[in-house]
């Protein structure tokens, strides 16, 4: 074992990983402790400028990110045939042990946590153009008091970068890549939260969503296979989970979390909600049926702000009891706007109900306001006279000038006769 790196002391051997291996060392200049990541440039010279020019990448991606949940990056040097980046020493252990070391499957309230912590990372790497490309459990550490640190930026894709990655080319782990990474496509943010969605059904279930003898057939299954709702495997999944995990896990890049901090807010909510129920699930009545999973929607969210996590905020979002066709029908019925009823389609991407249906369908009951609502609305409507009210107030006197007018007339010709006959 080398007992020097640049200034640094190595203490001892951590572990190895696909490039390198990663010391334990002392910086003698502040005293501090350091986990040095290296890389053996002893290669062709072709790999040797791929994978050194991927290396300093790592060092740039994640030395200019400043966060909670990303390891933090002192150091980048060269000595001999080895190049090497000295970052902080975390006191845990890689995620992948952890779960290897679970005798079924994670308590679902760990599971949320780590994942929101992992979410929230992504979200402020992908706001400064950097794409992981690589999220897995052995690149996730977790500290003994349950922090959370991302590491390997390895492979990340900057929009600022010399080493890009030729098209067609995949890179990454084949058990939670996305789909445009198995096709070789350009990736974005949204291929991060697919991995991390793969990672969390894992951690939810105790196995992969998807399975195969060999990477071919893991890929198949990545591009093709629709996993059963993790509820179905593990009975402490709340159905709000089951959604979360579906928008993540979508196939289509539309239909997926479109950023990191969303996916953190609906893990954090429902999180809380467990915490409030004392832990408890909710009723399977309206869980999602085996096979749908890519079907489903979210059924809450929530906008929080990294440096407020902790003040409560509203949740917003649809029930997952939303009706969207019968919903339709029922506005076509209220306000018998075909328009509207074409917009409304649209949106919710379904087939236009007939005019049958719609006729077929029962008018919605509006509630009866409070008092206070009908006055508020009054005391508004007051002030309005240059719109409806002044509109209405001035066919009234409309009305009463006609008559007035046809009045005179009247009177009118009853004098004339009157002067002629008699």
């Amino acid at each position: 074992m080398i007992s020097h790196l640049g200034r640094y002391e190595v203490i001892g051997e951590l572990g190895q990983g696909a490039m390198g291996i990663v010391y334990r060392a002392r910086d003698p200049l502040i005293d501090r402790v350091v986990a040095i990541k290296t890389i053996n440039l002893s290669l062709a010279q072709e790999e040797k400028e791929e994978y050194e020019g991927r290396f300093y990448q790592e060092a740039k991606a994640a030395g200019r990110l400043s966060h909670p949940n990303i390891v933090t990056i002192y150091d980048v040097g060269k000595s001999g045939d080895v190049a090497y980046i000295a970052m902080e020493f975390l006191e845990g252990r890689e995620l992948r042990d952890i779960l290897n070391d679970c005798v079924e499957r994670m308590p679902v309230e760990q599971a949320l946590d780590i994942s929101a912590q992992v979410a929230m990372g992504l979200a402020y790497a992908h706001e400064h153009d950097i794409v992981h490309r690589d999220v897995k459990p052995s690149n996730i550490m977790v500290g003994r008091d349950g922090h959370v640190k991302i590491t390997d930026f390895g492979i990340a894709r900057m929009a600022s970068s010399a080493v890009r990655t030729q098209t067609g080319m995949v890179l990454g782990s084949p058990k939670y890549m996305s789909p445009e990474q198995v096709m070789g496509r350009v990736t974005d943010q949204r291929s991060d939260i697919f991995s991390l969605g793969v990672m969390l059904y894992e951690m939810l279930t105790g196995q992969s969503p998807f399975m195969g003898e060999n990477v071919n057939a893991i890929m198949y299954q990545t591009l093709n296979a629709v996993p059963a709702p993790p509820g179905t495997l593990n009975p402490e999944v709340p159905d709000m989970l089951n959604f979360i995990v579906a928008k993540a896990l979508a196939k289509s890049l539309d239909d997926r979390y479109q950023n990191a901090r969303e996916f953190a807010a609906d893990l954090r909510a429902c999180r809380d909600s467990m915490l409030r129920s004392g832990g408890s699930t909710s009723p399977r009545a309206s869980s999602v049926p085996a096979g749908k999973l890519g079907d489903a929607a979210p059924s809450a969210g929530r906008t929080e702000v990294e440096a407020e996590e902790s003040r409560p905020v509203p949740t917003m979002g649809l029930s997952k009891a939303f009706d969207s066709f019968g919903a339709t029908m029922r506005l076509a019925a209220l306000t018998n706007d075909e328009q509207e009823v074409e917009e409304f389609s649209k949106t919710f991407k379904m087939t236009r109900p007939s005019m049958e249906a719609i006729k077929q369908a029962a008018p919605v009951v509006k509630p009866k306001a409070k008092p206070q609502q009908v006055a508020v609305r009054q005391a508004a409507a007051a002030p309005a006279y240059h719109g409806k009210t002044a509109e209405a107030s001035s066919t009234k006197w409309g009305n009463w000038l006609l008559v007035l007018i046809v009045l005179l007339v009247l009177a009118g010709v009853a004098e004339l006769i009157e002067l002629i006959f008699f």
